[in-house]
């Protein structure tokens, strides 16, 4: 069996909102689109460098209830997406020059230098590579 990459879908509230962390924020362009004519895609497909991920609208444009479902937004932090990330550190100062307020990398006890942060839904993102090892 042979299997070339993965792309998750992740259910957001506000497309725009969640375009402008992905794409502004973050580096993802925007690859491909569905939705209505003249309103915000009900469906995108964002790539950076090796990265695929899709978003769909949670609910449809005239079934969108004025505040996300606290239940439903619950379960995403179930989730979290890990990027391959060689430089955790400039990450992180890209992040918090984009206005994100976020702890520093810290060293997982597996070996793995980690910054996190959140999407506007309260998916997890994960910058991750492996730390350097210093004998004590």
């Amino acid at each position: 069996m042979e299997v070339l990459g993965m792309c998750p879908l992740l259910q957001v509230f506000d497309m725009n909102t969640s375009l402008q962390f992905y794409c502004e924020t973050l580096q993802f362009k925007v690859h491909q689109s569905a939705g209505e004519e003249g309103a915000p895609p009900d469906w995108v497909w964002l790539k950076w460098n090796n990265i695929d991920l899709m978003m769909n609208t949670a609910y449809e444009a005239a079934r969108r209830p004025p505040q996300p479902d606290a239940a439903r937004s619950r379960t995403h932090g179930d989730v979290t997406l890990y990027f391959g990330c060689p430089d955790v550190d400039g990450a992180y100062r890209h992040l918090t020059a984009k206005g994100l307020s976020l702890q520093p990398p810290k060293v997982a006890p597996y070996g793995m230098k980690q910054m996190y942060c959140y999407d506007p839904d309260g998916y997890q993102l994960c910058f991750q590579w492996e730390a350097q090892y210093v004998p004590e």
